[in-house]
């Protein structure tokens, strides 16, 4: 995984992306510095973009819910801080955090290994449409196979087409046998 924050145009090369369509998709600008980083729970600045970008990503029409408050956004922090397997990647743009995921390392019992959740994918809607989604989820495969994870899953809302695409450009499909999530709430937000 990263351990330090990386500049695209070295992160092109270290990692072989196809570096043309990238540059297409992603860096209209070239300009623009554009880093990956994972989050460090310790860092204000990092627990500060995690709280403003999942607000944004709550109040979305394809979050649909509301913004937590303050003392959600503090058990949110010390939950993801205390978390043994959360992977937190974040992509900015000239300083920015324009986007990032949340993830989870958990244990496949069929296959007696690990897999990668992806719980959140957030790109904040003024730097939608530029590729970053695609760099976000590409950061979370590379991480599944160095750790030599069965699987990587995630859920996505029936009607977020634009989502559903993305995924599928990557190699994510439908289950086979079809699967339905499922949940109970123990309390209220």
């Amino acid at each position: 995984f990263l351990g330090e924050n990386s500049c695209f145009k070295g992160f092109w090369l270290q990692y072989g992306l196809n570096t043309t369509s990238m540059q297409e998709n992603i860096n209209d600008n070239p300009m623009e510095l554009i880093e990956l980083l994972r989050c460090d729970f310790s860092n204000p600045e990092h627990c500060n973009a995690e709280i403003n970008l999942l607000a944004e990503y709550m109040l979305d029409a394809m979050g649909g819910s509301e913004a937590l408050d303050d003392a959600g956004n503090a058990r949110l922090i010390e939950g993801l801080k205390n978390h043994p397997r959360v992977i937190t990647f974040f992509v900015k743009i000239n300083g920015h955090y324009a986007g990032m995921t949340n993830s989870f390392l958990n244990f496949s019992t069929f296959a007696a290994k690990n897999f990668l959740n992806i719980h959140d994918v957030i790109v904040k809607k003024e730097f939608r449409g530029r590729g970053l989604g695609k760099l976000l989820l590409e950061e979370n495969i590379r991480f599944a196979q160095e750790n030599n994870c069965s699987k990587i899953t995630l859920e996505v809302r029936d009607d977020n087409t634009t989502a559903q695409n993305l995924y599928n450009t990557l190699g994510f499909k439908e289950t086979i046998p079809p699967m339905f999530f499922w949940v109970k709430y123990l309390s209220d937000l």
